[in-house]
């Protein structure tokens, strides 16, 4: 199952956008979301508001989060 597919089964809505040498995708929980985001191994987890996502990407995927937004980039 692609990340998109694993945030669209719990409910978030999802954007990805593919570039020449990046695919992101992005999630908004919203402006009032207080949420952190780590990396370990090839998993993104998302910890917040009494919540926790965890997220399976490829190898060498990065995520931060602004404004509410979770940002997930993986290079091609």
């Amino acid at each position: 199952m692609n990340v998109q597919e694993q945030l669209a089964e719990q409910g978030l809505p999802v954007r990805r956008v593919e570039y020449d040498d990046v695919t992101q995708v992005a999630v908004d929980f919203g402006p009032r979301a207080d949420l952190s985001v780590d990396i370990v191994d090839e998993t993104v987890i998302v910890i917040g508001d009494d919540s926790q996502y965890e997220i399976d990407v490829s190898e060498g995927a990065q995520a931060f989060i602004s404004n509410g937004v979770l940002t997930i980039e993986v290079e091609e």
